[in-house]
C-alpha cells in the first residue's frame, strides 16, 4: 500500500497500526533500502512503515509487503515529526525506528522473534529498549566509495565508553540510570561530527502512549524511557549495525578527502550475528536466556 503523504496515511492507513510491533524505516537516500526492509521483516515485525522519497523503486513483491509513505527526509525535524505522529495514532503499540542501511540485532535474534523479545520486556515492566548504534564500514573505500558493503562490513571491536548524563535541573547529580555512550566512527572522527551528534545511544524500540514525544537527540520527554535499566536489575539492550555515519563521512565534501580508510588496529569483520555483538559487550540479554 502506498500513501502520498504522512497525513494521508494517518487518515486512511490506521489498519497498519492495529497490532504491533511496527517498524518505521526512514529513507535518507537510496542505499540498501531493500536489504534494510528485508532484514527487519525477517525479525518478525507485524507491519513496516517505509518513509521514502518518491523516486525510490522497490521490487513489486517487496513493495506489496510494506506501507510506503512518500516523505521528504530533508525537511526540518523530519524524523521526530513522523515518529511523534505515529505515536499519537498508536497508543499502546510497540514501535521501532531506524534509517536505511541500518540493521537491528537483539540477543538471540536469529532464533527468536522481535515479538518474543518484547513480550519479555513487557513482563519486565519496561516500556523502552536502549539501543547502541554500532558503526559499520567497508574496508576498501576505493571499491566502495560510499563506505557501504554488506559483504565487506567491518566494525570497531573496542573504543566504546559511557559518561554520566548531566541533569540541567540538578547540577550536583547526573540523571538517574542514564548515560551518554560514545565510540565508533563518531569518536574516531569526532572533528567532523558536531558535538550533539556524537552519541551512539538511541531509544529505538519503545511503547507508544499519549503525550510521549521523541526529541531531536533520540531521547523522549518521559525520562524513564531514556534509562538503560530498571532500578532492580539489568534489562535487555540491543544494537543497530549502521552504515549511516560512514556513508555521511564519505559523501560529505567537508570530510571525504580527509578520510582514506576507516579501518584501524581495532577493526574486525562484522559477522552479521547477534552472538558477536554479545561477545563484544555491545548489547546484553539482561534476565532473558
Amino acid at each position: 500500500m502506498r500513501y502520498n503523504s504522512l497525513e494521508t496515511f494517518l487518515k486512511t492507513g490506521k489498519a497498519a497500526l492495529a497490532r504491533g510491533p511496527v517498524a518505521m524505516v526512514f529513507v535518507e537516500d537510496l542505499v540498501e533500502v531493500d536489504t534494510t526492509i528485508r532484514h527487519h521483516r525477517r525479525l518478525g515485525f507485524r507491519q513496516m512503515l517505509v518513509f521514502a522519497p518518491v523516486e525510490l523503486e522497490l521490487p513489486d513483491k517487496l513493495d506489496a509487503e510494506i506501507h510506503r509513505i512518500d516523505y521528504d527526509m530533508a525537511r526540518e525535524q523530519a524524523l521526530e515529526t513522523a515518529v511523534n505522529a505515529v505515536i499519537a495514532a498508536a497508543p499502546g503499540l510497540w514501535l521501532y525506528y531506524c534509517y536505511n542501511a541500518e540493521y537491528l540485532f537483539y540477543p538471540f535474534s536469529e532464533t527468536r522473534t522481535i515479538g518474543e523479545m518484547l513480550t519479555f520486556q513487557t513482563e519486565e515492566r519496561r516500556d523502552s529498549v536502549l539501543t547502541y548504534v554500532i558503526d559499520l564500514y567497508a574496508d576498501d573505500l576505493e571499491e566502495y566509495p560510499n563506505a557501504v558493503s554488506l559483504e565487506d562490513a567491518h566494525l570497531d571491536r573496542s573504543g566504546y565508553y559511557a559518561l554520566a548524563r548531566p541533569d540541567p535541573d540538578n547540577h550536583n547529580h547526573p540523571k538517574e540510570r542514564q548515560l551518554n555512550f560514545y565510540g565508533g566512527l563518531r569518536w574516531r572522527f569526532e572533528e567532523h561530527i558536531p558535538e550533539p551528534r556524537r552519541k551512539i545511544d538511541r531509544i529505538s524500540i519503545f511503547r507508544a502512549k499519549p503525550g510521549l514525544k521523541l526529541r531531536d537527540d533520540h531521547t523522549f520527554n518521559d525520562e524513564e524511557y531514556n534509562t538503560y535499566a530498571c532500578p532492580w536489575h539489568h534489562n535487555i539492550t540491543v544494537a543497530i549495525g549502521s552504515f549511516r555515519t560512514a556513508k555521511a563521512l564519505k559523501t560529505n565534501a567537508g570530510s571525504t578527502f580527509d578520510i582514506q580508510t576507516f579501518t584501524w588496529h581495532n577493526s574486525t569483520d562484522f559477522e552479521w550475528h547477534s552472538q558477536q555483538l554479545l561477545d563484544l559487550g555491545l548489547m546484553e540479554p539482561g534476565q532473558w536466556f
